[in-house]
């Protein structure tokens, strides 16, 4: 999918990115929020603002330079704070706030699948734009699932895990963004294939 793509592709890509993880963070902010969090809407991340959520090296650099050398990229926005303490219903709230980014992606790609179906125009670059944008929405819900800390489906798992377990992936987490993401490029061929059949059977779903 992303493997073989051209340096055409690119600026479509990272177009489609942008505005997808500005929904995705917006609305980590804006359940926080309705959970009783304000942490994220006091530092201004309550907002579509892709800019607000955008890490130089994690959000830009980093795809950039995967998709050069043609393998998938790692998406990885600055992370929306927030404060358990401060959020309802525990555990179960605070996956909740990290559901709601990923759901956000899916849930953008099957409206503009949606929108293709019912015969809305999508010729030219239009329809490519449209295209790439649910390949990065699906890519973006497929990634941002996976248990690992500090990714979005850990949280669920930690709402669930036995303590013990819940103390791994505290540690895990506690050492950083870019020891996950050498951990994950480590893991690719791996987790490569495995991604690429999920994202292929949603798309095939939506598609």
């Amino acid at each position: 999918m992303f493997s073989e793509i051209s340096y055409a592709e690119i600026p479509y890509i990272l177009g489609a990115l942008l505005i997808s993880l500005g929904f995705h963070e917006a609305m980590h902010a804006y359940v926080a929020h309705k959970l009783g969090d304000t942490t994220a809407y006091e530092e201004g991340r309550l907002t579509l603002n892709p800019l607000k959520h955008v890490d130089l090296i994690t959000t830009v650099l980093l795809p950039l330079v995967l998709m050069l050398i043609h393998l998938p990229p790692i998406l990885i926005a600055k992370p929306v704070p927030f404060d358990p303490s401060q959020v309802r219903h525990g555990e179960y709230g605070s996956a909740l706030i990290a559901l709601a980014g990923p759901f956000t992606n899916l849930g953008l790609a099957a409206l503009t699948a949606l929108l293709i179906h019912i015969g809305i125009p999508m010729d030219g670059i239009i329809g490519h734009a449209a295209g790439w944008f649910i390949i990065v929405n699906v890519s973006l819900f497929v990634f941002n699932m996976l248990p690992i800390p500090p990714l979005d489906g850990s949280r669920l798992l930690y709402a669930f895990a036995p303590e013990p377990v819940q103390r791994v992936m505290q540690q895990i987490e506690q050492l950083g963004f870019m020891f996950i993401v050498v951990i994950l490029l480590v893991l690719l061929p791996v987790l490569g294939p495995i991604l690429s059949t999920i994202n292929s059977t949603i798309l095939d779903f939506l598609l």
